[in-house]
């Protein structure tokens, strides 16, 4: 029976342009009698999320996230790193090339969301004045021609529309996805970064019984048998060799 302190629910909070389905259906077949909910937030949210226990877990853009607010006492862990792209009219002169650098884009007037899903220290091009609130606002503002904007791929993927195309930027910097959650760790929220790093069931912390240790005499059996069974020694019962019987 479930106790009034055990969690009726488990939330997880997830940024623009991250993909959690395969984690939220694995928790669904593992895990079916404790709902899952998904909490939309912005990045610059996510800390503050976590720290007011909105969400147990949060999929975010590391380090970007802690910028923006604090936690808590808190763990992270990098999932995997995104490419930056530049976003830009489709008849714009620089979409000529594969791959852009930030001397490509020296010149050019850049857009920088409130929302800031990418911290880049050294900017690059002239930073247009206003600020658009989020990246969705920004890319209205590409499409009209104001400036371009440097996000993870997977924002330009998310927000892509016909008149607008991206370009990786091999020189600046990555953005680094990861989970972020309270210290310390929840039973709950084990369970579900065992499921982001490919824990099987069966291997689930706390869903199986650990192996007894076994004593000295059992290690020393084991291991006569494992050599027996290599050929190395001759097992119990049987003759080391027949003794061949001296010529008369």
């Amino acid at each position: 029976m479930t106790s009034p302190e055990t969690p009726r629910r488990f939330a997880l909070g997830y940024v623009p342009g991250v993909t959690p389905a395969k984690w939220v259906r694995i928790w669904k077949e593992r895990l079916p009698h404790m709902p899952l909910d998904l909490v939309a937030l912005d990045v610059a949210d996510t800390a503050g999320a976590v720290a007011t226990d909105t969400a147990d877990v949060t999929i975010t853009r590391l380090p970007d996230a802690l910028a923006h607010g604090d936690p808590g006492p808190h763990h992270t862990i990098s999932l995997y790193e995104e490419t930056t792209v530049v976003v830009l009219p489709r008849d714009h002169g620089l979409t000529a090339g594969d791959e852009l650098t930030f001397t490509d884009v020296a010149d050019e007037p850049f857009l920088w969301p409130l929302d800031e899903p990418l911290v880049v220290p050294d900017r690059p091009g002239t930073a247009v004045e206003h600020r658009p609130d989020t990246v969705a606002d920004a890319i209205e503002l590409v499409a009209a021609g104001i400036g371009l904007l440097l996000v993870p791929q997977s924002l330009a993927r998310l927000h892509h529309r016909k008149d607008l195309v991206y370009r990786p930027v091999t020189d600046a910097p990555t953005s680094t996805v990861g989970l972020l959650w309270s210290a310390p760790t929840s039973q709950l929220c084990d369970e579900f970064i065992g499921i982001v790093r490919g824990r099987k069931a069966t291997s689930s912390r706390g869903g199986s019984e650990p192996a007894p240790k076994r004593s000295a005499k059992e290690k020393a059996a084991a291991k006569r048998a494992n050599r027996e069974a290599a050929g190395k020694i001759p097992g119990k019962g049987k003759s080391a060799g027949r003794r061949r019987r001296p010529s008369r």
